[in-house]
């Protein structure tokens, strides 16, 4: 008889993509969703309308019940404790992004991995968009080459649904957080498709600007972030919640030619174009530009972000079903995508230094930050409390915040 994953969800905004999917995978069940709002909860267990799902307001009373993995899909700036508690209490994890907010929270949450051996898996959906998939793809077989060079993108114009995320409070985590700290969206992807990991970091911070001003985030528009790999390579990554206009876009240089996605601007469906040549150096013109399809192509069509959420659940669900070859970012790899974003701010603040990226797997390494609280959240970061913005907290004047307020009551 197969087995059958039973599966909590904790947060129902961004976990109903994950509640969805369970109606559609037969290997799972979902047997328990947490809220701590209870207007919210009920809602969802209206829409539900099953009564074999359990609903708790409590996150401990989540713990306690005999699901087997729990998907965060809570604050972002709270899923490491969270994502330690799980893994003491013996649940799997599915960690929604970012995996954690200081170096502190990042060796407690290696920690509990190694001790517990439950699974850990990041849900960087960007990594199983269409073209990084493909890219992946073609890197793994060889027809890439050797990596030389990536370039990554995540800008989101998120002005005009700010106040239906943050609700208008002003101590709201992306109210406060660095232009850094919403990174692997970009570098997530390139560091998936090669498997190298990051050893120097440099960072650049983007201006404060007048939509950030409205929004009510103390923070630069976006930042930049330069990453050396270790076998020399170098990956750029822009991201940001304050540019003018939306961006998601992938590149990868390889010693054998190029891919890239789509451009949001660009005409047409194609998903990748490539310029690939057979042997290094023939330089042959092979240029090429497709929408790959797969066998799960068209189950995935239905999920949401371009139907890589179909793939974060797909791969977890089968990893603890015990395939091996299941495609999951463990706790490593979902290091190797943020530390780079935090030695980045912290390289803006010592005047654009390069900062060594440690690597957690080595106990030596990741020892010396321990104690390392430093990030943007009051509540863990104690007097190691860094600004949101370099150049100091902008001032947001209480208005702001009482009409971001007014137009999210209005949503309710």
């Amino acid at each position: 008889m197969e087995q059958t994953v039973k599966i909590g969800v904790l947060g129902v905004y961004r976990g109903r993509t994950m509640i969805e999917y369970c109606k559609h995978d037969s290997r799972v069940k979902l047997a328990a969703v947490c809220d701590k709002r209870k207007d919210a909860l009920q809602k969802m267990k209206e829409e539900l309308n099953d009564e074999s799902i359990s609903y708790y307001e409590n996150f401990e009373d989540l713990l306690e019940s005999d699901v087997d993995a729990i998907v965060l899909a809570n604050y972002a700036n709270e899923h490491a404790p969270y994502a330690v508690k799980c893994l003491e209490h013996g649940k799997h994890v599915l960690s929604e992004v970012m995996p954690v907010q200081n170096f502190a929270e990042a060796v407690a949450l290696v920690e509990a991995v190694e001790k517990t051996g439950k699974i850990y898996d990041y849900a960087e959906n960007y990594c199983y968009l269409v073209a990084p998939r493909e890219m992946r793809r073609l890197y793994k077989s060889g027809a890439l080459g050797e990596f030389e060079y990536g370039e990554g993108e995540y800008l989101h114009n998120c002005e005009a649904g700010w106040h239906t995320i943050t609700y208008g409070d002003p101590n709201h985590w992306r109210n406060n957080m660095s232009a850094f700290f919403y990174s692997t969206h970009s570098i997530g992807p390139l560091i998936h498709i090669t498997g190298l990991k990051p050893v120097k970091v440099t960072g650049f911070e983007m201006p404060y600007n007048n939509r950030m001003a409205r929004m009510g985030a103390k923070a630069g528009w976006g930042s930049l972030i330069i990453i050396t790999l270790e076998n020399g390579a170098v990956i750029k990554s822009l991201h940001g919640v304050g540019p003018s206009k939306n961006s998601v876009w992938f590149s990868v240089y390889g010693s054998l030619g190029t891919a890239e996605s789509r451009r949001e601007a660009a005409e047409g469906d194609c998903a990748i174009y490539t310029d690939l040549d057979e042997f290094e150096g023939e330089n042959a013109d092979r240029k090429n530009k497709y929408t790959p399809k797969d066998e799960f192509s068209e189950r995935a069509e239905a999920a949401g972000h371009g139907g890589s959420d179909f793939f974060t659940m797909w791969h977890f669900v089968s990893k603890i079903l015990g395939e091996e070859n299941a495609e999951i970012i463990d706790v490593y790899e979902a290091l190797d995508m943020f530390l780079p974003s935090l030695l980045a701010y912290r390289s803006v603040l010592a005047g654009g230094v390069s900062m060594d990226v440690p690597n957690f797997r080595n106990p030596a390494e990741r020892e010396i930050y321990r104690r390392d609280f430093a990030c943007t959240d009051p509540k863990v970061a104690g007097d190691m409390l860094q600004p949101s913005y370099s150049k100091g907290n902008p001032y947001v004047p209480s208005e702001v915040y009482e009409k971001l307020r007014k137009a999210y009551l209005k949503t309710l």
